[in-house]
């Protein structure tokens, strides 16, 4: 009866997670399958799923205008989108990664070697593979992701990161991510190396189904 008395409590609202491409949390895309069979012998990727899951969206801010985009899958993999604007004319580069290897970090003294010395160098060696350095910075990029889940949580990750590739052949390269990953969960650092490989997407190697 007296409502106008009383204050009024401030709605909350949680952010949507970032949608390009028709790509977004809970969709579902398709890659082309004649592409992967053409490409995928001279990959380390082996057995890439035709038809993914989006579970999760990741948004990295660069600077004010420059934005990494992650659609992680189902499949142990990401579309990673690199964009300077709000649409779709903005992007740059479109690639699909697929997670190799993660391998903890348990103690301070190895996570600062890890950034120390690790990371960046000339070069790094994965399954007989010389991967080049492609950046020319001798210190890892520093970035922080926040990351939107199905279940509607919201995470932050900090990435301290580098990229090399290496040419496959007929115009083809391979990227390896390589990324210091930090977590603060309990007030704990839960930290860990993680690499992932990834080559380059077109409009025309994935379609949306979902």
């Amino acid at each position: 009866m007296f409502d106008w008395f009383k204050k009024k409590q401030p709605q909350v609202t949680t952010p949507s997670s970032p949608e390009i491409l028709g790509l977004r949390l809970g969709g579902a895309f398709e890659l082309d399958d004649l592409k992967l069979r053409l490409i995928e012998p001279e990959l380390i990727i082996e057995g890439a799923s035709r038809t993914q899951l989006i579970k999760a969206v990741g948004e990295v801010h660069l600077d004010e205008q420059t934005r990494l985009l992650r659609y992680y899958t189902d499949d142990d993999g990401f579309i990673q989108i690199l964009t300077h604007g709000n649409t779709e004319a903005d992007i740059s580069e479109v690639k699909l990664y697929y997670f190799y290897e993660s391998r903890p970090i348990d103690s301070q003294s190895q996570w600062q070697h890890l950034l120390d010395h690790d990371i960046v160098k000339p070069s790094w060696e994965l399954e007989d593979f010389q991967f080049d350095k492609v950046w020319d910075n001798s210190r890892p990029v520093a970035m922080t992701e926040k990351t939107w889940l199905e279940n509607g949580t919201i995470s932050e990750t900090d990435h301290f990161v580098m990229i090399y590739e290496r040419d496959t052949g007929n115009g083809q390269f391979e990227s390896l991510l390589v990324a210091g990953e930090e977590k603060i969960y309990r007030n704990q650092a839960e930290r860990c190396l993680a690499l992932s490989t990834g080559f380059d997407l077109s409009p025309t190697d994935f379609k949306l189904i979902g």
